[in-house]
């Protein structure tokens, strides 16, 4: 499964960036505390270089507080990367992101001087909610659906912060497509990109792995099944997701998995660790080396099948 999704407002924001980082004495990455890694945007990195950046980690009231702990660790090994983990609910700790703003900062922004502070993330991540609890006021329109931001804006947050708003911007191709499936399960791609019961089936697997007893106390299963389909036929007869003749919609039963784990409902989850992340980084290398490899070939064949016979 490839993803794909890159509107036209997307690329003109990626051109905005790169002309406005001259400017820019921060950057202030939000990413979703649940997958860290799947909501990076590898663009944001490249374009940010080596400008200092706080990776703010949201919605960790619905991450795994262990895991989060983990991510943090990992991402301030990261030259010049501070990481803050919160929720839209602790207004006191969003509004520690301003002192490190300034502890961030480059030297010659002495007090007083304005620290222009570059705010970036994904789609649907919680950016617009963020900054309306910074300004006080209601600035940034947000609301459930992806790509809500649709131009930069400038706005002042007080203590000698500016915040340079950028709309949520994805990347033209998701190439590990397990983080395809990590982004539509977390609601940051459209729910008609990819089907209810792929990213059902993805997640119950994960949650087998790893989140057994979260399962069980959810759906008050003395035994749990072993498969995702299983699983699935278990909760659509518990809540009866039937179609006619007894059959079980999974459609239904996948759209109520995914609300509740939105929701926090199913606990306190996160579905990738640094050390998932290393390993699928490696098999997605292999990969792309081993199509690299293929085209090479279709190359070098086209290019004997074009030769002139003596």
């Amino acid at each position: 499964m490839a993803i794909q999704w890159y509107p036209g407002h997307m690329h003109k924001a990626g051109r905005e960036i790169k002309e406005t980082l001259v400017q820019v004495d921060v950057a202030i990455e939000i990413l979703d505390a649940r997958i860290p890694f799947s909501s990076e945007n590898p663009m944001l990195a490249r374009l940010r270089g080596d400008k200092p950046c706080i990776k703010v980690l949201n919605k960790s009231d619905l991450a795994d507080p262990d895991i989060t702990q983990r991510w943090q660790t990992y991402l301030e090994q990261q030259k010049g990367v501070k990481t803050l983990a919160l929720s839209m609910d602790q207004t006191d700790k969003i509004k520690q992101l301003t002192d490190l703003c300034h502890k961030l900062a480059p030297p010659d922004k002495s007090e007083g001087k304005l620290i222009n502070a570059l705010i970036m993330g994904i789609p649907n991540v919680g950016k617009s909610t963020l900054i309306n609890v910074l300004a006080g006021r209601t600035i940034a329109k947000t609301g459930d659906e992806p790509a809500v931001t649709k131009r930069q804006q400038r706005i002042a947050i007080g203590n000698s912060v500016v915040l340079l708003d950028t709309p949520g911007m994805l990347w033209p191709n998701v190439e590990n497509k397990n983080s395809g499936y990590r982004l539509a399960a977390t609601g940051a791609i459209k729910d008609t990109a990819i089907s209810h019961d792929d990213i059902a089936v993805f997640v119950l697997d994960y949650l087998l792995d790893n989140y057994l007893d979260a399962l069980q106390t959810r759906f008050l299963l003395d035994t749990l099944p072993t498969t995702a389909q299983e699983l699935i036929a278990v909760i659509g007869r518990q809540r009866g997701c039937l179609r006619a003749g007894g059959l079980i919609d999974v459609d239904r039963v996948a759209k109520i998995l995914l609300n509740e784990l939105r929701s926090g409902t199913l606990g306190r989850i996160s579905l990738e660790t640094p050390d998932l992340m290393q390993t699928e980084l490696v098999e997605l290398a292999i990969i792309q080396q081993l199509k690299a490899e293929k085209n090479q070939m279709r190359k070098a064949k086209r290019g004997l099948s074009n030769t002139p016979k003596p």
